[in-house]
């Protein structure tokens, strides 16, 4: 092989590699789907907080079991 064909070839291989780097790029994962689903986790931060909240009180508030088992069966839904 020539010292110029060698040339060719090593731009030729460099070259594939940056096609394929900016491809990959191109459809890689977007940054903007996080943003998006922001809110919706907030809001979901916001309902565990009010269950911790809800579980506190159960915990320390003296109750007969009737009461505390229907309190814990509105938790679920």
């Amino acid at each position: 092989m020539s010292f110029w064909s060698a040339v060719v070839a090593i731009v030729a291989i460099c070259a594939f590699a940056w096609v394929r780097a900016q491809q990959s790029r191109a459809f890689g994962p977007k940054t903007g789907g996080e943003i998006s689903r922001e809110p919706e986790l907030e809001r979901e931060i916001e309902q565990l907080r009010k269950r911790i909240a809800v579980l506190e009180r159960i915990a320390i508030e003296e109750r007969g079991g009737d009461r505390l088992a229907r309190e814990i069966e509105a938790l679920r839904d």
